[in-house]
């Protein structure tokens, strides 16, 4: 029988009984020197349903048909329609776009399942939440670049999120996960700085729970807690999307609980205006005293969802109301509230990048909460604060809420330090090659001059911990555990600038070879690891080896501290994604294996 005819018995016998046989339509996507694409945009036609490559170039979903066509396409990439045969692999080749050509469509990372029963779809779908593309770290010749730069970041919005898709049972988009982002919000011990330094640093070496033969570089920064009783008197904008996306429970009224937790800590020497957009934008309060407490509350109580989501017109007028009523030496600063579902006015990234860009010269700074599932833009949220020397975190519930707006109400609005960032110079004789861990966005640092790299804003008593996977040398070896004090592994040149001041900072900080000994450094630097190891885990990290949730529930289980209840959660969630991630390994399996 000719190959046509077999065809066409397969889809005969489909027709007449009604029973689909399930397919596994995987492949790999390479550019024309054979490189893997990461981040490439997969879309199966018949569902709707939108895939991305993984590291390797690899993509993998199911299908009940025997034929489907596929769209292909990637950013600076020419688009390409593809056929599927069964259970066939799929080798694509994708074309570069000629320089200067950009595609006219924005595509996003999300997947979205039309006609899923909840079941299925809740393996697969994130709606049309994007993020920003990420290419994880790699490994670094130390005799080739001994000089990393690292833009520093006080964010917590990463975690937050990923523990809103595990909760609900739901794998995490690659692109969402920063795991410096999840080390932040589990921050080590806080070491106040001395005298009236904005810093402490310390450091610490452990070992890799991944990897026995080499080891974990932590590097803690603590801020400078500022006196509650002479912090600076705010100007607060409070900017809150009011649009119809904002209609869901976990929107809109989780940001009206949180603005009222927030106003709890304001004093009379405070000022909150108000603006809103949605069907229209305005100003609602102009330059009220934190003191009236009860009136704001009602404002914001008040407000009623509907509309569309002009963004660029809010941001543009609430920094317009901070310019007005700007407090010389004060805390002047712009609180953006929103599920970042822009589509009136400026919409791509790089429109408002060029916005912001424009409003932070004017010494005001932006605050951004995100909220919502679904249509979250956590890339465009994300861009808005780096660029506009703030700080960003996502809310996905009210005891969320209360910790970013009430419990941490100094870290969160009162800023020690701008403008922060670091280059780690490490010693070749010591340090044969080296891995950021997180930090993915500023990939580029690891070959630009320090100066090219962009710091942000650090809040008051922050702690930020930066991870460093280390391959050592046979010297390093020979002298780890003797305890040599003089020894020094690396320099750091630490960088910022205080507010309200133009002037550079610079500290210099040694980087001794110390190895921890004792039970409660070890308990805390292997709890850092495993946060290291639950993020590269969620990205499917080609740098794990043979490391896997078990390993990582086993580790969790002996570093955890159990009267913590933030660290007990977390271990829940790594439970939640072993049952998760195990279960969706071996039905790949079981399909590429028919």
């Amino acid at each position: 029988m000719r190959p046509g005819s077999i065809l066409l018995l397969c889809l005969f016998f489909y027709t007449a009984t009604g029973v689909a046989q399930e397919y596994f339509v995987r492949g790999v996507i390479k550019d024309s020197t054979g490189q893997p694409l990461q981040n490439v945009q997969v879309q199966q036609v018949s569902t709707g349903l939108i895939f991305k490559t993984g590291a390797w170039g690899s993509f993998g979903f199911s299908s009940n048909r025997f034929t489907d066509t596929l769209l292909i396409s990637g950013k600076r990439f020419r688009a390409k329609k593809i056929t599927t045969v069964g259970n066939t692999p799929l080798q694509i080749v994708l074309e570069q776009l000629p320089p200067g050509q950009r595609l006219t469509e924005n595509t996003g990372l999300a997947s979205r399942a039309i006609n899923m029963d909840r079941d299925q779809r809740k393996g697969w779908f994130t709606g049309d939440e994007t993020y920003a593309d990420l290419l994880e770290n790699k490994w670094i010749n130390t005799a080739a670049f001994p000089t990393t730069g690292i833009s520093l970041s006080v964010d917590q919005a990463s975690y937050s999120n990923i523990r809103r898709f595990i909760s609900r049972g739901t794998y995490v988009p690659a692109d969402a996960v920063r795991i410096e982002e999840i080390f932040n919000y589990f921050p080590p011990a806080y070491v106040p700085p001395v005298d009236s330094a904005a810093f402490s640093v310390s450091s610490q070496l452990g070992p890799c729970p991944w990897n026995w033969n080499n080891h974990l570089l932590q590097i803690n920064l603590s801020a400078r807690k500022l006196n509650l009783d002479s912090l600076p008197p705010a100007n607060l904008v409070f900017l809150i999307d009011i649009s119809a996306s904002m209609d869901m429970p976990n929107r809109l009224p989780l940001l009206q609980s949180g603005f009222g937790l927030l106003l709890s800590n304001l004093r009379e020497k405070d000022t909150v205006s108000i603006v809103v957009y949605g069907g229209t934008t305005t100003v609602l309060v102009h330059s009220l005293s934190g003191c009236e407490r009860d009136s704001l509350k009602k404002v914001i109580n008040e407000l009623v969802p509907g509309g569309a989501t002009p963004g660029e017109s809010g941001i543009r007028l609430a920094y317009q109301v901070a310019k007005q009523h700007y407090i010389e030496g004060g805390n002047n600063r712009v609180i953006l509230a929103t599920d970042g579902d822009f589509n009136v006015g400026l919409k791509t990234e790089n429109e408002l990048e060029e916005l912001i860009n424009t409003q932070r010269q004017q010494g005001i700074y932006l605050t951004c909460l995100g909220v919502g599932m679904g249509n979250y833009k956590d890339s465009k949220i994300q861009l808005l604060a780096e660029r506009g020397n703030g700080n960003f975190a996502y809310l996905d519930r009210e005891k969320e809420a209360e910790r970013v707006l009430m419990t941490e109400f100094t870290k969160t609005l009162y800023t020690v330090a701008e403008d922060v960032h670091m280059n780690i110079t490490f010693d070749p004789s010591l340090i044969k090659s080296y891995r950021l861990i997180g930090f993915d966005n500023k990939v580029g640092a690891f070959l630009d001059s320090l100066s090219q790299v962009e710091g942000a804003e650090v809040g008051s008593g922050h702690t930020l911990t930066v991870l460093v996977e280390i391959e050592p040398t046979t010297l390093f070896t020979s002298i780890a555990h003797k305890k040599k004090d003089l020894d020094s592994i690396a320099q750091i040149q630490f960088m910022y600038r205080l507010p309200n001041d133009t002037a550079q900072r610079i500290a210099q900080v040694r980087i001794p070879l110390y190895y921890v000994y004792l039970e409660k450094e070890l308990k805390q630097a292997m709890f850092m690891a495993a946060l290291a190891q639950f993020g590269m885990l969620l990205k499917s990290s080609p740098h794990l080896n043979r490391s896997s949730w078990n390993d990582l529930v086993q580790l969790g289980e002996q570093v955890i501290d159990s009267n913590n209840p933030a660290q007990v959660e977390w271990l829940t969630l790594v439970k939640q994604s072993q049952g998760l991630y195990t279960k969706k390994k071996k039905r790949s399996w079981r399909r590429m294996r028919r």
